[in-house]
């Protein structure tokens, strides 16, 4: 069964660490270009990140540049987002989404995570 499979998320107090991952089974992510979503409640959906089949990212969302990274380790299957100095307004349901042929600004993504919660409380 071809799937995306987000973890990682949590309870975490401002200013702390996540790290999402983004785990394939089914297929190789490394040749699929990932994005990553979030959705805060009553939000639209808001395009995070991406990182390409080279390896390259890039972060799309002002709010979060200097502070969330992306990497993939092909080894492993997995491709991940590292949040740093997090926020109370980084709450929300992060996605991850793969396309195998697409580029990063797409909006029309082959396979989709399930969503992991992230919530930034004291």
């Amino acid at each position: 069964q071809l799937q995306l499979v987000e973890s990682g998320g949590g309870l975490v107090q401002p200013g702390g660490s996540l790290r999402l991952s983004c785990a394939a089974s089914g297929f190789t992510l490394a040749d699929y270009v990932i994005g990553w979503f979030r959705q805060a409640p009553g939000k639209e959906r808001e395009r995070v990140s991406c990182i390409r089949r080279s390896g390259g990212a890039t972060v799309y969302l002002d709010s979060v540049k200097g502070r969330f990274g992306n990497s993939r380790d092909n080894a492993k299957n997995t491709v991940y987002l590292q949040m740093n100095r997090l926020k109370p307004e980084d709450t929300a349901v992060y996605y991850c989404a793969a396309d195998l042929l697409r580029n990063c600004l797409t909006d029309d993504w082959e396979y989709w995570g399930q969503g992991t919660q992230v919530t930034v409380s004291s």
